[in-house]
């Protein structure tokens, strides 16, 4: 958009440049032109919680010391900014520099999703029930089959099953997370699937292409319509088509049962993390952030939280002013997951050059 536009004092350009809020949008602050933007003062009125904080902090601490030991400055001030003032105006005064993430709009908005670890109940053989195949990693080259290929058995005869489910959409959906909990029934053992590689071809939003269909509305798209459009299916061809239209394939690598971690190797705790794009956020980083917060429709309840968060994940199109924070396991949390695609305001927190690090963690 044109945003000189926006200033011209006519009422249907005024009307034109209206800007949604339904999506928690706060057209408050900027214009920003950068991702991150140096900023002397953090102002927010929204209601503050950062009990979850702490203990994703430890994790850091205690497992890793390559990002602790550059970032150590930086945490022992948020660690003493916490215990003696936890006031967002305050933060300067333990020497923490500030950058307040522009938002896609140039506002200030940064658009959050959301991402859980799904659970999905397998077995080691196929039967009529458990009839859906999930593959390690093949040896491919430069010509992995695509998603298409792979359902008209391209894998198949190959030793390569980890394990089979009765629903091809939960399969799916454990892809575009990146990995989930396997429980077999027939041995009664939980294992996790981590992520362990993909075919190369390009990522297609098959939300995208329902709401292009005119099979959801725009502003009902969520994880959960997505489900209920797949139950609604009378035949399997007709959602086996829909899945097609993405070509990009993910396989998996099985591991004992643990704490599900990120890119950074840190085990998630749900709220406390999420997953940015390491150019602007590298693995360690510290944010505050105004975080929307919805109703059991998924829609946003007029309310952002205030909560402090750690970079420990990336994703495929978590890009720039885009984070993805992360719900947990099961299927509650891929409910709430799959509602979250409203936006709040966020600041990075760093130390200057001079007091021990110039960026937060490492690339």
């Amino acid at each position: 958009m044109n945003r000189a536009l926006c200033v011209v004092g006519i009422s249907i350009l005024l009307a034109a440049c209206a800007r949604p809020t339904d999506r928690g949008q706060q057209y408050v602050d900027g214009r920003f032109n950068d991702v991150l933007n140096p900023t002397e003062l953090v102002t927010s009125d929204k209601s503050k919680d950062y009990t979850l904080f702490p203990a994703q902090l430890e994790k850091v601490e205690t497992l890793s010391p390559s990002l602790s030991t550059p970032n150590q400055p930086l945490y022992d001030s948020v660690k003493a900014w916490l215990k003696e003032s936890g006031e967002p105006t305050a933060l300067t005064d333990y020497g923490i520099r500030l950058e307040q993430m522009g938002g896609g709009d140039g506002f200030g908005n940064v658009l959050f999703t959301g991402y859980f670890s799904p659970v999905i109940e397998m077995r080691h053989e196929p039967d009529a029930v458990f009839k859906y195949p999930v593959y390690a990693m093949p040896v491919c080259g430069d010509r992995c089959p695509t998603r298409e290929e792979v359902y008209n058995g391209a894998l198949e005869g190959l030793g390569l099953e980890l394990g089979y489910s009765a629903s091809l959409i939960d399969n799916f959906i454990m892809e575009v997370q990146g990995s989930g909990f396997i429980h077999f029934g027939d041995d009664d053992q939980l294992e996790y699937f981590a992520y362990g590689g993909k075919n190369g071809h390009p990522y297609v939003s098959i939300g995208k292409v329902l709401i292009e269909r005119d099979q959801v509305p725009r502003e009902k798209m969520s994880l959960k319509a997505i489900k209920d459009w797949v139950a609604a299916q009378q035949d399997e061809a007709t959602v086996i088509e829909l899945l097609n239209q993405n070509p990009s394939y993910v396989f998996f690598a099985p591991k004992a049962a643990a704490p599900v971690s990120g890119t950074a190797g840190i085990p998630l705790l749900s709220g406390a993390s999420v997953a940015a794009d390491r150019e602007y956020l590298p693995m360690g980083s510290v944010l505050l952030a105004e975080i929307p917060q919805l109703n059991e429709e998924g829609n946003w309840n007029g309310q952002h939280v205030l909560k402090l968060l750690m970079a420990l994940d990336t994703g495929g199109a978590v890009k720039k002013n885009h984070l993805d924070l992360y719900h947990g396991m099961g299927e509650e949390a891929g409910i709430k997951a799959g509602h979250h695609k409203h936006f709040g305001r966020v600041w990075k927190l760093t130390k200057p050059v001079e007091e021990g690090a110039s960026d937060v963690g490492t690339k």
